[in-house]
């Protein structure tokens, strides 16, 4: 089995799952990508396929110049700056790779377009592994000229390899035989009907690389805690939303209500320009899974991966989307009733506070998020994932 896979941790950590489920079962699994970076993403023992490194810090400075984008200029900049070139760089590694591991199955993430160039040319099985809902919901529907776009620039890169003439007839985004979505309609949304080749098994959740120490000991029992996360890619464009996040940390404190920031304690000290309000606890990096069950909720950007490990933890959200699939995912768990949305660049302290109040005091949120959980352990997970790939062979 071999996964192709962007240089993202949110789209590799579900293959990890997956890919260890498949393991010990017997099946030989490889990981292709930019090997650079998914080394510090997998396990020591994954075994990796180069696939697209860029020379230098390139991944770095498309990072810096994606991080300030949003609307439209972000989706711009994320298929003609990064996901048409890292296909078009991925294309040689992922096609040495399936000659020299010859998978009888590839699963190939929705962003790594190499893998399903590849793998229909060589005539090899493919899987979609889709670590987001969003592109299933029909995003584009009230944006026709954006969904042209969107189209459009598929069927460049298409074009560009063999059998380009045939780009009309297939979308690289879903196979046809099988899309792996790692949600359940009870976060997705049941208006929808979907083909019987998309198979809803729930988070996939992997081992993943340790953390450093956390202090466990000034989580304070007496308080509900609220873990507050803009994930890894969006940690730097906070400053504003951070200033909100220390604003209603003041204004709860009195409450009962502790929060733990997941930040850069530069930027948040920075942006204090003091000391920081009473029970704040203030981290870089966090062990997210093992900190969730001590959790009463998590404010976070809306990112798939976050939303999902918190949902099958049954607590409820506060959504600050800031772009891409994020308003997306945050508008599935608003309708599910597990959550509220806030804006991400306008919010101020007291509406931060009201919607952190809502969700802790109200029972509706954390019932919807429980109702969601069930659904999650319901799927099935990384094993429901490798059933429907060994169907494949």
């Amino acid at each position: 089995m071999l996964f192709v896979v962007p240089p993202l941790a949110g789209h590799v950590n579900p293959t990890v799952a997956v890919g260890s489920e498949l393991a010990g079962r017997g099946h030989e699994v490889a990981w292709t990508g930019p090997a650079g970076v998914l080394s510090g993403l997998l396990p020591g023992h994954a075994r990796i396929l180069p696939a697209g490194d860029l020379a230098g810090d390139s991944y770095v400075s498309l990072h810096e110049r994606w991080r300030d984008l949003r609307g439209v200029r972000a989706l711009q900049f994320l298929w003609e700056e990064a996901l048409v070139p890292l296909a078009r760089a991925m294309v040689p590694g992922v096609t040495e790779a399936v000659r020299t591991f010859r998978p009888d199955v590839v699963v190939a993430d929705q962003q790594a377009l190499a893998g399903p160039v590849v793998a229909r040319r060589l005539k090899v099985p493919w899987a979609t592994s889709a670590s987001t809902s969003a592109e299933l919901t029909g995003p584009f529907e009230g944006f026709p000229k954006v969904g042209e776009w969107v189209a459009a620039q598929i069927a460049g890169l298409l074009a560009e390899f063999p059998g380009g003439a045939e780009a009309a007839d297939w979308d690289p985004r879903f196979s046809e035989r099988l899309v792996l979505v790692f949600s359940t309609p009870e976060l997705v949304g049941r208006e929808r009907d979907f083909a019987g080749h998309y198979a809803f098994v729930g988070p996939a959740f992997g081992s993943r690389p340790p953390s450093p120490g956390f202090p466990w000991r000034q989580l304070d029992p007496d308080r509900r805690r609220v873990l507050v996360s803009l994930g890894t890619l969006n940690r730097e464009a906070g400053g504003r939303f951070y200033a909100a996040v220390l604003g209603a940390a003041e204004r709860l404190a009195g409450s009962g209500v502790q929060l733990v920031l997941a930040a850069p304690a530069a930027l948040v000290h920075s942006v204090a320009g003091g000391p920081l309000p009473d029970g704040l606890l203030l981290r870089e990096t966090v062990p997210q899974l093992e900190l969730l069950p001590h959790l009463d909720a998590v404010v976070s950007h809306g990112g798939h991966n976050t939303v999902c490990e918190t949902l099958a933890h049954g607590l409820p959200l506060v959504l600050a989307p800031i772009r891409d699939d994020q308003p997306i995912v945050a508008q599935q768990v608003v309708d599910a009733g597990a959550g509220v949305r806030v804006r991400f660049g306008r919010t101020r302290a007291e509406e931060l506070r009201d919607a952190l109040t809502a969700v802790l005091d109200e029972p509706g949120p954390r019932r919807a998020a429980r109702r969601i959980q069930a659904s999650f352990a319901a799927a099935g997970g990384a094993a429901a994932a490798a059933d429907h790939v060994e169907k494949l062979i």
